[in-house]
């Protein structure tokens, strides 16, 4: 990076200036405007290590100068295992395509509703197949706070840091490694909040529950130590673990209680008084994505709601976390949301209706493009029995990398028209799981910290984790 650009900068028409490494906000409002939508599209596709990533530091700056900073939701989920509050579920929500728009929607909303208890997040497994590094992503999402005027925490978090098992009956260092490697640069971009999902190692055919969950809690407790050991200061990251994985038998308290009597022992043995998890993953009858009909369409979703009563009550009066979180929540009817928050349902995750709904909107000669990309790439997918509407569904998602650029570039008026129905989506479901009015939680009980970063120099001590698009998402 030159000397110019390093030590002397005017931005946004001089609404902000870089001098000697810091920089200066004058104007706030010039945020929302055109001009600041260039500076993303910059950190996003600009020449690496020269525009790139000048822009991603000066958006990050931004955000420490005028109040927009990833922060950790560990302090809520506490506080809500005390009795402090309740009555809401947090939407965690995998911004997968159209990031930018997508993200400003959600904080247009959340400004409306006054709304703080919210989650931004990507899964180990879609950050490859979306080509969404961690760094990229936490620049997006604070980029679209800052356009719509939001000011507070953003919680941003890793969804299913997620150990294959396939590589770890192999190799079970290098894939543990993987994940690690995997934490390390999604906490150093601003990623303060990561689910570590073990439950792929649950052994079902183990004549105990202590045993079934043995290696489950065991290396949670081997990444929870290492994700401590990455905070940055005054930040305590949440947590979470994951009990059984979705798509698999309904979880059960005596399950929940092996799992976290086990994480809890240990982690007191190897690493006294370190914080534990925040919250705990359990199956509830709901799949990623839902299981797609030979038409396209999606199955009826038997959820038991009672199931995630009982065991975010357990989690919460016996071990003092949020409670329990429901994956694969997309596609459930509409109707199903407002019983969430009834049943003290601490976060649910929700992804493939924001997806469809973007594609659902792409003019049809993109579509087809993006598809005949799928006939090539994707075919070894493509199951025998699999009609053509079940092969493109399951499998579009993975065209989102490779047409990333496009979709970017899509015009404004189809932009216009998808950010609307976003609008529309999201204030539903912010309406139903009781969010509204959630700020004044997140400002009393959340710390959000100030780290400035130095301005970049074009050398980088962060290596880009192993990718695996097959994992959960």
């Amino acid at each position: 990076m030159s000397d110019t650009v390093s030590t002397q900068a005017t931005l946004l028409g001089g609404a902000v200036t870089v001098s000697n490494g810091v920089v200066h906000v004058h104007d706030a409002a010039a945020l929302a405007s055109s001009r600041f939508d260039a500076l993303v599209h910059q950190a996003v596709f600009g020449a690496r290590d020269v525009e790139r990533d000048f822009a991603r530091w000066v958006i990050w700056e931004i955000g420490q100068q005028v109040g927009v900073r990833p922060a950790s939701i560990h302090e809520l989920y506490v506080a809500r295992g005390a009795g402090k509050c309740g009555g809401f579920t947090v939407p965690a929500m995998n911004i997968r395509a159209l990031s930018y728009d997508t993200a400003r929607a959600i904080f247009r909303t959340a400004n409306v509703l006054e709304a703080g208890a919210f989650i931004l997040e990507i899964a180990r497994s879609e950050i490859a197949y979306t080509e969404q590094r961690p760094a990229e992503y936490v620049t997006v999402m604070l980029a679209a706070a800052l356009r719509e005027g939001f000011r507070g925490p953003v919680f941003i978090q890793g969804d299913h840091f997620q150990v294959n098992h396939k590589k770890y009956a192999v190799d079970p260092a290098t894939e543990v490694n993987a994940v690690k490697a995997l934490v390390t640069e999604a906490v150093a971009a601003g990623f303060y909040n990561i689910d570590v999902d073990t439950s792929t190692l649950v052994d079902l055919a183990k004549p105990t529950l202590a045993e079934q969950q043995r290696l489950n809690y065991e290396v949670c407790v081997d990444i929870t130590r290492f994700v401590r050991a990455a905070e940055p200061a005054g930040v305590t990251i949440s947590i979470g673990g994951e009990i059984g994985e979705v798509g698999t038998e309904n979880s059960t308290p005596e399950e929940l209680e092996a799992f976290m009597e086990g994480f809890n022992a240990t982690l007191a043995a190897q690493a006294p008084g370190m914080a534990g998890l925040s919250k705990i993953s359990v199956q509830s009858g709901t799949s990623h994505g839902g299981v797609v009909l030979a038409d396209g369409s999606i199955a009826d979703v038997a959820l038991d709601l009672d199931t995630l009563e009982v065991l975010s009550k357990l989690g919460r009066d016996k071990y003092g976390m949020a409670g329990a979180v429901q994956h694969g929540a997309s596609t459930l009817p509409d109707a199903a949301f407002g019983n969430f928050p009834k049943r003290e349902t601490a976060e649910i995750h929700l992804a493939t209706n924001f997806q469809t709904m973007m594609f659902d909107h792409l003019p049809p000669e993109l579509l087809q493009e993006m598809y005949a990309w799928l006939d090539i790439n994707a075919k070894d997918e493509r199951k025998a029995t699999d009609t053509d509407a079940q092969f493109y569904y399951k499998t579009r998602k993975k065209a989102i990398g490779p047409f990333k650029k496009t979709l970017w570039a899509l015009p404004a008026d189809l932009r216009e028209k998808l950010g609307a129905a976003y609008d529309a989506k999201f204030t539903f479901l912010f309406t139903q799981l009781g969010i509204a009015g959630t700020k004044k939680y997140v400002d009393q009980f959340v710390t959000m910290s100030e780290h400035h970063r130095p301005i970049p120099t074009g050398a980088s001590t962060i290596v880009a984790a192993p990718d695996d698009a097959d994992l959960s998402d």
